[in-house]
């Protein structure tokens, strides 16, 4: 049976065995993170690829260290070859690389046998991920969405479309108001909130009423997704 205090003992040249069984322990808490990142993610331009080079990497990761082990120069030698490797991939969302240094970090702490540091290190970051995920620490909007339409410029359509904003909305906020058809008509652009009880098709249907309105988009803005 292994024994996993041996394979903690740090030697010059790493065994087979402890080779494989810190590649396998890298793929693992690599693949967990992976995971995460892939339960966690709320933006909209989900790539394939990046979620397998978080497993991908933390091998690279765990082989180099393995290599490197304590000679200094193996260490100088690898970091020349580096060199030579340029990487230009540009990260829109700073989130992704945390989840790359993560993935590093795991395979970094299994390349230099710290096999309880890594384990630690990764279930922590998982359970802080899925943490920051159910709560909604960082969430910024204060509107529910945007709405916009155009109304002939008269005094009572005003006075219903203030009546209607009044008795269904929370809060709002006027962005954008523009003549049309020259003066006849006003085009407007609101940043609403509803009222705890009120739907958004029963809001668009009472501005609907409105007989000369027209044009009626109600935005949805969800405050945890991001382009």
């Amino acid at each position: 049976m292994l024994d996993f205090i041996t394979l903690q003992t740090t030697t010059n040249n790493a065994t087979v065995i402890s080779l494989i069984y810190a590649v396998l322990l890298a793929f693992v808490l690599s693949t967990l993170i992976a995971i995460t990142y892939e339960k966690t993610y709320r933006a909209l331009s989900y790539s394939r690829n990046y979620v397998q080079a978080l497993i991908l990497i933390s091998i690279v990761a765990t082989t180099i260290m393995e290599a490197v082990g304590d000679s200094l120069a193996r260490g100088f030698g690898i970091m020349a070859a580096m060199e030579v490797i340029r990487f230009r991939t540009n990260f829109k969302d700073t989130r992704d690389i945390v989840f790359i240094f993560a993935s590093l970090s795991a395979g970094v702490a299994c390349g230099i046998n710290g096999y309880d540091i890594a384990i630690v290190g990764t279930l922590a970051f998982i359970a802080a991920a899925f943490l920051m995920y159910s709560s909604p620490f960082g969430a910024s909007s204060f509107y529910d969405g945007m709405l916009r339409f155009n109304v002939e410029n008269e005094r009572e359509n005003k006075t219903a479309l203030e009546d209607i904003m009044q008795k269904h909305c929370k809060s709002f906020a006027l962005i954008t108001l523009r003549d049309m058809a020259q003066g006849n008509r006003l085009d407007y652009a609101y940043q609403v909130k509803l009222k705890k009880n009120v739907r958004h098709d029963d809001f668009v249907e009472s501005l609907n009423k409105i007989d000369t309105i027209k044009g009626v988009n109600f935005m949805l803005q969800e405050a945890t997704v991001e382009l």
